[in-house]
């Protein structure tokens, strides 16, 4: 029996970025089967190899926790870009690549000669995103960005927060991952695009763009009848009980969420309250908003009864939707996500198997999942000099004995 493809395979990825959003948009297409080269130095590792949390606490470039999980199915080649024979050599890589993938601050590629106007004139059916705060262009491209500045100037902290408090900032750098999906899309699209047409493409994705792409109820409140939308915690515009209840313990919580008229049903059997059913504060969607205090006030008197993981069993069993709020460590031990082989535990060659999420969805056809774990700092780099791009092993070391490999 012949195994399929992988839907990427055959494809190979020049992967310039480091920090979270552009890496994971790399870690995307290397799930998907592509070849992923990863271009980076001691002189200027990755961020997430140098922050906790590390293997065994130990620090090291190879040991951090969140490297190894966004850096999966990819090679890694130490090259000091600072030296005057790693460009050519970036160019020369370029022309044998599909796709490269960059997030330093706008316009830096451009001023060091690697830029898609470069690489494309060497390679025109390269497909190249550049992922930065604001965009390549416009009055504020060059402006400084982070997570937290891009979701504080687009709006998503001023929707952040509780009724009658202040805006708070999002739990994590949200921009970052979901810049990233919305690039690994983009360039799907734009593969799909040049095996018709031949021509590569150059996607131009900032994070405030991408983040604001998912905001639409705020923006249309604004635009539409010139409202700030309320701060209102977890809850939902229409539904209600919509929200996080907290349960026994000193800080469990557990998420309800009663969409239509049979899960309200649903909720009073297993809260063993079906008088709520048709009580007239609550009989209808419309009557539960307008006493949302009060009904959040009878669920919680109920919820706090209960283990939040027990909880989340039971009301799902009672066709309620439910879900434990889960610190990462509960994550890491969910029997559901176990079961869906969503964990990998591949041997890293200095870590050793550490417990790392792996794709996040399965294909019907295709077996896409973590082939290797995330690289060591250089380790593919004579594998890309000779194998790749042809150089001798004297030019090799060569090269090596001048710096270059650093």
């Amino acid at each position: 029996m012949t195994m399929a493809r992988l839907p990427l395979e055959g494809i190979r990825v020049l992967d310039l970025s480091w920090v979270w959003a552009g890496p994971y948009t790399g870690l995307q297409l290397g799930h998907l089967g592509a070849e992923v080269i990863k271009i980076e130095s001691t002189l200027r590792p990755d961020i997430n190899r140098r922050i906790p949390p590390f293997a065994e606490g130990r620090a090291g470039l190879n040991r951090g926790g969140s490297f190894n999980q966004w850096n999966q199915n990819k090679r890694s080649m130490a090259l000091d870009l600072g030296h005057p024979k790693a460009k050519p050599i970036v160019r020369e890589l370029a022309k044998k690549c599909d796709v490269a993938i960059e997030n330093f601050s706008a316009g830096v590629l451009d001023k060091m000669g690697l830029g898609y106007r470069q690489l494309s004139q060497d390679n025109p059916r390269l497909v190249m995103v550049s992922l930065s705060g604001f965009g390549q262009t416009g009055p504020i491209s060059r402006n400084v960005a982070y997570g937290a500045t891009v979701m504080a100037l687009g709006g998503l902290t001023a929707l952040t927060g509780y009724r009658n408090e202040a805006p708070r900032s999002a739990g994590l750098s949200y921009p970052d991952p979901n810049s990233a999906l919305h690039s690994a899309f983009a360039i799907l699209a734009a593969l799909w695009r040049r095996d018709r047409t031949g021509q590569g493409e150059y996607i131009d994705c900032s994070l405030l763009e991408a983040m604001v792409a998912v905001m639409p109820e705020g923006l249309m409140a604004e635009q539409m009848r010139g409202e700030q939308p309320a701060r209102d915690g977890n809850r939902d515009p229409v539904l209600a009980p919509y929200g996080v209840f907290r349960c026994a313990g000193e800080d469990n919580w557990i998420s309800i969420c009663v969409r239509d008229e049979n899960e309200w049903r649903n909720l009073c059997a297993a809260m063993k309250q079906d008088a709520l059913a048709v009580d007239p504060r609550f009989a209808t969607a419309a009557a539960r908003k307008r006493n949302e205090d009060e009904l959040e006030q009878i669920v919680t008197a109920w919820t706090r009864n209960f283990d939040f993981l027990e909880l989340e069993q039971s009301l799902q069993r009672a066709g309620v939707a439910a879900a434990a709020v889960m610190s990462s460590r509960e994550v890491a031990a969910d029997q559901h996500l176990e079961s869906r082989g969503f964990f990998v535990r591949l041997n890293h060659p200095e870590t050793g198997p550490y417990t790392h999420a792996g794709t996040p969805w399965h294909f019907s056809a295709t077996p896409v999942s973590v082939r290797r774990p995330a690289p060591l700092l250089g380790e593919a780099t004579e594998y890309v000099m000779k194998e790749l791009l042809g150089y001798s092993d004297a030019e090799y070391q060569k090269l090596a004995a001048e710096g270059v490999f650093t």
